[in-house]
Formats: C-alpha cells, sequence, structure tokens
C-alpha cells in the first residue's frame, strides 16, 4: 500500500496562496518556513503557514488536483480556503 499524498494550499506572508503536493504536511511545512528545499516562490514570501489540505490516492491524482488549484482565480481559491475552515470547526469538540 502507498502513501497517501496531500494537496495544498500554503498561505505566504504577502497573502499569496501556493499549492503544491506532498506525503507529509508536517515535513513540507517545515521545509516551506526553513530549508533550502522551500520552493523559490515561497523562500522569498515567509512565513508560510498551512491554509487549505486534501488528501489523494496517489501521485497522479494528487498533481492533476494541484493543477486544477492553480488555475484558479484568487477569489476561488479563497473561497476554497474558508470553506475547509468551515469543516476544520465543525470538527472540533464543542
Amino acid at each position: 500500500m502507498s502513501d497517501n499524498w496531500y494537496v495544498y494550499l500554503m498561505r505566504c506572508s504577502d497573502n499569496s496562496l501556493y499549492a503544491g503536493i506532498t506525503t507529509d504536511l508536517t515535513r513540507r511545512l517545515n521545509e516551506h518556513n526553513n530549508s533550502k528545499l522551500a520552493a523559490k516562490y515561497t523562500r522569498i514570501r515567509r512565513p508560510v503557514s498551512l491554509a487549505y489540505a486534501e488528501s489523494s490516492e496517489n501521485r497522479s491524482l494528487a498533481s492533476k488536483r494541484e493543477y486544477q488549484l492553480r488555475k484558479l482565480s484568487k477569489a476561488k481559491k479563497e473561497q476554497l480556503v474558508a470553506d475547509y475552515l468551515v469543516q476544520v470547526e465543525k470538527l472540533k469538540p464543542s
């Protein structure tokens, strides 16, 4: 069985959103903030924070979804993030 892949959006210090894929969200967030392994885009826009994530069955599907996210307008990405935050809040114990 293969590792789960994740498609994510990182919010950068300039309020832009960066899309990527990974098998480990915590490691990748740390890399974007502290490592030379970060994408050039996020290295110059630190700090970044995780704004959105979804799981994918494999790398191929994750890459296709990442491409879809990158093509969305900023407004649609922001709506996706807002909807995601509502779902996260619903999962918190009351």
